[in-house]
């Protein structure tokens, strides 16, 4: 089985946001969504990489 990655983004404060918009959270949004920051993070990892940079920036995601 895969090791199970840390989440990467703030429970609460995604489920208070949902909510402010007058919608539900299912049980498992917040880690469906923090394994998509995992890919984002994980895509402009490589392009800063590509672009011969060790430093990640905005127009990388």
């Amino acid at each position: 089985m895969a090791k199970k990655r840390e989440n990467l983004i703030v429970g609460s404060k995604i489920k208070a946001y949902i909510r402010s918009k007058k919608c539900m959270t299912a049980g498992d949004l917040v880690e469906g969504l923090s394994n998509e920051v995992y890919n984002l993070l994980d895509k402009a990892v490589g392009r800063t990489k590509a672009n011969k940079r060790s430093t990640v920036r905005p127009q990388d995601l």
